[in-house]
């Protein structure tokens, strides 16, 4: 990717930690607890990593996938051993973080989840544009894929395979509602693909799931102001859809926030069949169960992430 600005290069191909230049916040409610949440983002030291702080309980969540507790309609990450020192729906602002090259940053917040905002993860990018970036002086952490490994549920799978060219995703989905149906889509990983082909695209339900969800605790703060609703072929949202396959692009951006918890930026190709949040996070923990899989392309990779892998 010689001669290409920087933005237009794969995100693995930035050689140079960042972190947040000041720190910014905003308030919103949670998608599944429905609770009002102050969120702060604020930087972090070089190789500090994504951590999130629950400042209601006093303790800090690593942002890593050997933490992820929960993997039902979003990812949450929890310290087993304060099993209530939780915070979920970290997949959109992970993703962002990702996308934007941030490294490391603490997030505060003093709820149990993040706020939903719209169901993307473009409000979390605005927030990482007004805070602005800054360049460290440490290395990138990237992980290389040496050779594939899957998992599979059911009729999904997804797997990592080898590449030279930073992140790529390839995912597919089909669902039986006409509404979203079979689709497909394939995106090297970079920060313009991002913004211009992911980050608007929001998360999405079907409405005959609806009141099983609220029965379960879960989709309290959810609305057509921050999630799709399909009935079938009908989209509930009277501003209808963002893109025609709003669907599978909010999925890969789902993958890119779960796949940023591995603690550093991956060089592979992700492929996927009807992937979700528990494949993703059974991913990462297949990957690096199997030490002859990957390896640090940068000779400043924590020891502690091959700790965290064992």
């Amino acid at each position: 990717m010689d001669g290409l600005p920087e933005h237009l290069s794969p995100v693995a191909a930035i050689t140079c930690q960042r972190t947040l230049k000041s720190s910014i916040c905003c308030v919103g409610v949670g998608l599944h607890s429905g609770a009002r949440v102050r969120l702060s983002l604020l930087p972090a030291g070089p190789n500090a990593g994504i951590v999130f702080r629950r400042t209601d309980l006093n303790v800090d969540i690593p942002a890593r996938h050997d933490l992820v507790s929960d993997t039902r309609l979003c990812t949450m990450l929890a310290l087993p051993e304060h099993p209530q020192a939780r915070v979920g729906t970290v997949e959109h602002l992970m993703a962002a973080f990702a996308a934007a090259g941030i490294d490391n940053a603490i997030v505060e917040i003093d709820g149990p989840e993040l706020p939903v905002l719209d169901g993307s993860a473009d409000p979390f990018l605005f927030l990482i544009d007004c805070a602005g970036r800054l360049d460290q002086a440490a290395p990138r952490r990237v992980i290389e894929v040496l050779r594939t490994v899957r998992v599979e549920s059911g009729e999904g799978f997804a797997e990592l395979r080898p590449s030279t060219a930073g992140l790529t995703l390839s995912v597919s989905i089909d669902f039986p509602a006409p509404a979203i149906g079979r689709q497909a889509l394939t995106l090297p990983l970079t920060e313009d693909s991002f913004r211009a082909e992911l980050a608007t695209a929001r998360t999405f339900t079907l409405a005959a799931e609806i009141n099983a969800m609220r029965a379960a605790g879960l989709a309290r703060g959810g609305s057509l102001q921050n999630a799709i609703v399909v009935d079938g072929a009908t989209i509930m949202n009277p501003e209808g859809l963002r893109a025609p396959d709003e669907f599978v692009r909010h999925k890969m951006l789902d993958a890119v926030g779960d796949l940023a918890l591995a603690g550093a930026t991956l060089q592979a190709r992700y492929i996927a069949h009807r992937p979700g949040h528990a494949l993703n996070n059974l991913l990462l923990r297949a990957l690096f169960a199997d030490s002859t899989a990957w390896r640090p392309a940068s000779g400043a990779l924590s020891l502690s992430l091959a700790a965290h892998a064992a």
